[in-house]
């Protein structure tokens, strides 16, 4: 299985870096299944402009190679149908509010984890790599009444949200770290107990997790966050 995690943001010029090694890994998937270019379900779930989210995810990852995208676009409170998972050779989950696309793919988390421990990668982009954790990090900038974070970062919630997500990797994920100033988010979560770790990924920037070691590629840093008897220890991960 692979997990490829990407913090968000968009590029002037795309390079296709933080998409590359999946989509190396999805066309050949579909060589192997006598398909020319690979099919990748493209998930937006988003409130007016989730086709156009999704069409920028597609060129976004073109540099990196040419797919066949069956794109399902749906509002925030609109059922994804179990169809846009069929006979896939990877999954790219896009960004918005990190709680609708939880809510709103739910349903098939069983679905997804299958196809992913099949073999299939998984690319998630924001709130995407966040709902990849069995236990996602929703948002929110509170905890105990206490402002942890800025209100920007909040995903439309008060308090921090720890909820059961996916369930592809066992530690958190927060995004857009660097540019949203969202590290103190995941330091805080580990502090109070409601994660005992967690990896935040800067924009431009992917972790790949699978068979082998951890790897990073991008324009920015993954930073790792764990609860340990002496404190929250942070690092920035080295690929």
């Amino acid at each position: 299985m692979s997990v490829h995690l990407v913090g968000g943001g968009w590029q002037g010029e795309p390079d296709g870096v933080a998409y590359a090694l999946f989509v190396r890994e999805a066309t050949a998937r579909a060589a192997a299944a006598g398909r020319d270019l690979p099919r990748v379900a493209v998930v937006a779930v988003r409130d007016g402009d989730a086709a156009d989210h999704a069409d920028r995810l597609i060129a976004a990852s073109a540099p990196a190679g040419r797919i066949d995208a069956v794109v399902t676009a749906v509002g925030e409170r609109d059922a994804v149908p179990a169809a846009a998972f069929d006979d896939v050779d990877g999954i790219l989950i896009g960004g918005g509010l990190t709680p609708a696309y939880r809510d709103r793919l739910e349903p098939h988390f069983d679905v997804i984890r299958a196809l992913v421990l099949a073999g299939v990668p998984y690319l998630g982009f924001s709130a995407g790599s966040a709902i990849a954790s069995a236990g996602a990090l929703l948002g929110g900038w509170r905890i105990g009444g206490i402002e942890i974070a800025p209100e920007e970062v909040c995903e439309d919630l008060d308090d921090v949200t720890v909820l059961p997500g996916i369930g592809l990797i066992d530690i958190a994920v927060d995004v857009h770290v660097a540019q949203w100033g969202a590290l103190s988010r995941l330091v805080a979560a580990a502090e109070a107990g409601l994660i005992d770790a967690g990896v935040g990924i800067d924009e431009n920037t992917v972790l790949v997790a699978g068979d082998g070691p951890l790897r990073v590629a991008g324009a920015g840093n993954v930073w790792t966050v764990t609860r340990t008897d002496q404190g929250v220890l942070v690092r920035t991960l080295e690929g």
